[in-house]
């Protein structure tokens, strides 16, 4: 099976396998289950989420008697995954799921092109009918190798209990290595019950994949010249910045050059939302701020961003009078979306590292940037069009306020996880993220659903910090049954229901672009509204619903009760918590960006558009 040319990415290195030439290791004698654990083991896996199963099974007999990997048993196969990534998002490490053939395998579908969108290393390892049944439609079976393939960075299918240390190590340097990613490593039961030898390191040969890490020279004293020759230079950073462990680097240039920086939906907390030259987040739901200096920009340097659709709006359109300096270290992304004036491919940290110190030789040589027109139009953009909201008319709780008020009484080194929709822009504005790995969401796939099981994968990685989830009453929906794994397995998450009744992002567009025709978006009434008593009552309840999987539940819904309410979720860490906050139905995410329109159209609230005048526009 080739490697995908994709094969590029993180920074974490796993204990590395010999590459010839060294000792041979010990050898024993196991089975090829007993050789998975044990190499699981060698590789620093200290976690794995997962569901047993027929295909799976002889490696949970092994891992039964292993005292260094802890197994999570959960619900489903998907909160395994989405498990495993944030268990990898809040560590830095590889994150583990496990599952069975066919339906188990499929499960896990989701969280891995999910952490495909997001760059996030994982592995999944599935168990697989035995291999003399492949592709005659055994029970259970289904070619999850074939079904990944565009989703995985790369994937295995083994039928050898003598490969299976080789594949384990190869799968988490692949997953942890250049851009990092998930891998599918897909084992026959009956490679899993075969007697063979284990030693470790396994030798490991992986030809064709050499992630470029060190940029090119030329290109970076090219980089370092357009910054200090601009006069409207932007730095837009992505997540690869914080997978790269660089937003040390990046506060250095930052401030060595003065230049705005804007850090997208993934990569918040890498530079300190309070900082002086922080923007805010651009995009779609971005701050008016952030978007207008892409747009007026005369240089961006993209540093791990990728020019994704949700930032860039109308593409064509985007950025129009700006040089681009694309620094990523995936070739394939570079050029992808906006051409590049400077590529540069390589690994964020020396990328930013080498750009420092070329920086400095053009002050060194009198050259630097005078970007104090560029400021006042910056700050007298932020200072016209700041971040707010309205609090409902009616006395009911605001849902931003709400959201507000969790970060601002949460404990220092909180890490927040986020579903997706309204809720999950609210907490990208009103939660400020001074720190990376303190923000996880699924800002590529848009899961569903991945609040939840990702906030339980990283408290298991990070015990000793408190962790929120921030959901909408929709995604809540869709996973809150891993509550029970974190009951169970002493996962003491805090989980925040911002309940307004509705499929609130889905409500808004229909708001705005469908003459407020409200098509299967309210949650707590039956299709056409044919039982219009059951508006207004709590179907499900969540108080309820979560006492029954074995957590502490509160409802709030009067705005008095607000901080008193937080304050109690967070005096309580002895089992999850679940707070029912209920919300206002009307409230919107603002700014906004209608989808496939420019970012110059740009509403900084209901028919509020920003006016900028014409002499900026040169």
């Amino acid at each position: 099976m080739p490697m995908t040319e994709q094969a590029t990415g993180a920074h974490h290195p796993q204990p590395r396998p010999r590459t010839g030439g060294q000792q041979s290791a010990p050898v024993e004698h196991v089975t090829g289950a007993q050789s998975l654990i044990r190499s699981l083991e060698e590789v620093g896996a200290d976690t794995v989420f997962g569901i047993p199963g027929g295909a799976i099974l002889p490696a949970y007999d092994p891992l039964m008697d292993s005292t260094r990997v802890r197994h999570v048993l959960v619900r489903h196969e998907q909160g395994a995954g989405h498990a495993a990534t944030g268990y990898a998002q809040a560590t830095g490490k590889v994150g583990v799921c496990m599952a069975t053939s066919g339906p188990g395998a499929t499960n896990l579908v989701t969280p891995i092109a999910d952490a495909h969108m997001d760059s996030v290393p994982m592995v999944a390892i599935t168990g697989q009918v035995a291999s003399k049944a492949i592709g005659t439609d055994a029970f259970q079976e289904a070619d999850i190798v074939g079904i990944t393939m565009p989703i995985t960075k790369h994937n295995f299918l083994v039928t050898k209990a003598e490969d299976i240390p080789r594949v384990i190590a190869q799968a988490f340097h692949i997953a942890s290595t250049g851009r990092p990613g998930p891998v599918l490593v897909d084992i026959a039961k009956d490679a899993l019950q075969a007697k063979t030898t284990f030693s470790w390191p396994p030798v490991m040969d992986l030809p064709g994949y050499r992630p470029v890490t060190k940029p090119h020279a030329k290109q970076i004293r090219e980089a370092a010249k357009l910054i200090t020759s601009a006069k409207r230079p932007v730095l837009y950073v992505g997540g690869g910045v914080i997978k790269a462990r660089a937003t040390a680097e990046l506060k250095v240039l930052a401030e060595l050059t003065g230049a705005p920086v804007t850090t997208t939906l993934m990569a918040l907390g890498a530079f300190p939302d309070g900082h002086s030259l922080h923007v805010g987040m651009p995009g779609m739901h971005g701050s008016v701020t952030a978007v207008t200096a892409l747009q007026k920009a005369d240089l961006i340097v993209a540093l791990g961003a990728r020019f994704d659709d949700r930032v860039t709006g109308k593409l064509d359109s985007f950025a129009p009078y700006a040089k681009i300096v694309h620094a990523d270290i995936d070739p394939a992304e570079i050029g992808k979306n906006r051409a590049a004036d400077v590529p540069i491919v390589g690994d964020a940290r020396e990328v930013l590292a080498d750009l420092i110190q070329a920086v400095q030789k053009e002050h060194a040589d009198g050259h630097r940037g005078d970007y104090s027109a560029w400021w006042n139009d910056l700050n007298r953009w932020r200072d016209t069009y700041p971040l707010g909201y309205d609090q409902p008319a009616d006395g009911s709780l605001s849902p931003q306020q709400v959201i507000e008020r969790i970060g601002q009484l949460a404990p220092e080194g909180t890490i927040f996880a986020a579903g997706v929709g309204q809720h999950q822009m609210w907490a990208a504005h009103f939660i400020q993220y001074d720190k990376p790995a303190t923000w996880l969401n699924s800002g590529g796939a848009g899961t569903m659903g991945y609040a939840v099981p990702a906030a339980m994968g990283a408290k298991a990685g990070a015990p000793g910090r408190a962790v929120w989830a921030i959901d909408g009453d929709g995604c809540f929906q869709m996973t809150n049954q891993e509550l029970t794994t974190c009951a169970l397995n002493n996962i003491p998450i805090k989980v925040a229901v911002i309940n307004n009744g509705a499929l609130g992002m889905v409500r808004q567009w229909q708001t705005l672009f469908y003459n407020q025709r409200y098509s299967n978006t309210v949650l707590h009434s039956g299709p056409d509204d044919v039982n219009p008593e059951a508006r207004g009552t709590r179907v499900p309840d969540f108080v309820k619903l979560s006492e029954a999987m074995g957590c502490y539940a509160i409802r709030c819904e009067d705005p008095a009760d607000l901080d008193k309410v937080i304050e109690e979720a967070n005096s309580i860490n002895d089992r999850p918590v679940v707070v029912d906050f209920v919300v206002h139905e009307d409230a919107m995410v603002w700014p906004m960006v209608a989808a496939g329109t420019s970012n110059d159209e740009i509403m900084a609230a209901r028919d509020v558009r920003p006016d900028f005048g014409d002499n900026e526009d040169d």
